[in-house]
């Protein structure tokens, strides 16, 4: 039987908003009027670590940018994720190869089978939200 992706609850999301600290943003833009880059921006703003991941970019946001989610250095808690639904096929791979334990598909970004594949490796997996939406919406900006 096929898994299927099972929505968390908005007190989970908020639980998972209130544990995390660095958030890699995979398909950031460096450029300032799209999506990726403010909601980047403004997760930076409520005290979130972000780490750029996007091939041809040095720096965005003031921080270090890597080519490739494999690249990156240290310990990542989420991995936000910009890119069409599907490369996220090989997003959770990595994810589940570097043992991050939460994965964010950005509205619009559905994998329903990659998103379940992850729920059964462990990870906590939000799709098809705004992870900045969602902060304001619970009340975590005040």
């Amino acid at each position: 039987m096929t898994a299927i992706y099972q929505p968390p609850e908005l007190a989970e999301i908020r639980q998972l908003l209130g544990r995390i600290q660095r958030i890699a943003v995979i398909g950031i833009s460096a450029k300032t009027s799209r999506p990726s880059r403010r909601v980047a921006s403004a997760m930076q703003s409520f005290g979130y670590q972000i780490v750029p991941v996007r091939p041809g970019i040095s720096e965005v946001l003031g921080e270090q940018a890597y080519a490739s989610l494999t690249q990156v250095p240290g310990t990542i808690d989420l991995v936000n994720v910009f890119r069409a639904p599907q490369h996220v096929d090989a997003i959770v791979d990595d994810c589940i190869d570097r043992n991050i334990a939460a994965i964010w598909l950005q509205d619009g970004v559905i994998n329903e089978p990659a998103a379940a594949r992850a729920q059964q490796a462990g990870l906590f997996v939000v799709m098809d939200r705004c992870i900045y939406r969602d902060y304001l919406q619970l009340g975590m900006a005040d």
